[in-house]
């Protein structure tokens, strides 16, 4: 199976790639995903080697700030199951776990953001999904076209 890319939406927040580079190794599982077609991603889809591009949403600028590697492919999201945390889901079990995450390490932090703006303003990325009107999904399919305008963005 080929290597895919993608791009995943946080609030900074709640998470940026501040506290990712914080974790331990650089590591840490995505949890709270709450969206049914991006759960589906991240249970169906998204494998241990695939690439993401990490996206800070609700800040301003919103935009690309960075690049990580997905290390353990989908697996029950464990917050779902615990009343304590935000993400709880009374509907959620062990054996009926319903939402999934992934465990990805920072790769690379940008020196810069890289503005939604911009994005909209590149050629080559009019049809990249964060560039479209109403576009609200937190896990994205990123093409290789698009990926690698975006590491020439950022300067790579």
């Amino acid at each position: 199976m080929p290597k895919r890319y993608w791009l995943f939406k946080s609030e900074p927040g709640c998470f940026s790639i501040d506290d990712l580079a914080a974790e331990q190794d650089r590591t840490a599982h995505w949890d709270g995903v709450r969206n049914y077609q991006a759960r589906n991603m991240l249970r169906d889809e998204i494998k241990k080697g695939d690439e993401l591009l990490f996206h800070h949403s609700g800040a301003s600028p919103a935009g690309i700030i960075g690049t990580c590697t997905v290390v353990k492919a989908g697996y029950p999201d464990h917050t779902a199951l615990d009343p304590q945390e935000q993400h709880f889901d009374p509907k959620a079990s062990e054996a009926n776990p319903i939402w999934y995450m992934v465990k990805v390490r920072l790769k690379r932090r940008f020196s810069e953001l890289i503005p939604l703006s911009r994005l909209k303003a590149t050629a080559g990325l009019e049809n990249m999904m964060v560039c479209q009107r109403g576009s609200r999904l937190s896990i994205q399919p990123v093409t290789p076209a698009e990926w690698k305008i975006v590491l020439k963005l950022a300067g790579r």
